[in-house]
Parts: C-alpha cells; sequence; structure tokens
C-alpha cells in the first residue's frame, strides 16, 4: 500500500481539519511539519509543482492537492477507494 503524506503547519486550520478527517477514518499518513523548516517548505513546493499552501496531501508521489480536495474526494467516495484503513 502506497504510503500517505501530509505537509502541515501547526496554525493551519485547513491542516487540522485535514489530519482530524484521516485520523476519523481510521487512515495511516506520515505528518511533515514545516513550521521554521525552510528546506521542508522548499521540499513541499517542489513536489506539489509550485503550490506553496499548506496542507499538501500526497499518496506515493501523486498529489492528492489540499484539505478542500481531500474532503471532496471523501464526499464522492473517492477516498476510501484507494485508501484502506489500518485495524
Amino acid at each position: 500500500m502506497q504510503k500517505l503524506k501530509i505537509y502541515t503547519s501547526s496554525l493551519c486550520g485547513y491542516c487540522i481539519a485535514a489530519k482530524k478527517l484521516l485520523k476519523d477514518l481510521d487512515i495511516i499518513f506520515e505528518e511533515i511539519n514545516i513550521d521554521g523548516e525552510p528546506s521542508l517548505r522548499e521540499k513541499m513546493i517542489k513536489e506539489s509543482n509550485g503550490r506553496t499552501t499548506v496542507p499538501q496531501i500526497f499518496l506515493g508521489n501523486k498529489l492528492l492537492g489540499g484539505c478542500d480536495d481531500l474532503f471532496a474526494m471523501h464526499q464522492n467516495g473517492d477516498l476510501t477507494k484507494f485508501m484502506k484503513p489500518y485495524d
């Protein structure tokens, strides 16, 4: 199974909402907090093809998007189609 990765910032309400949704669905994810870490921010921008806002959410190397994209995927049932919650 591919790994879910989410770039975040501590004071970002959208990051908090995205992480809450993932936790509520019992989906494992790796959080990468970019606060005070210019090198991580640069890496996020490069991986997301120039996007500078957080959260940026990836499945493997595929960019899923931000918080709105994640919630839209959940609403459409697409999130659970390829994400397998853990037990």
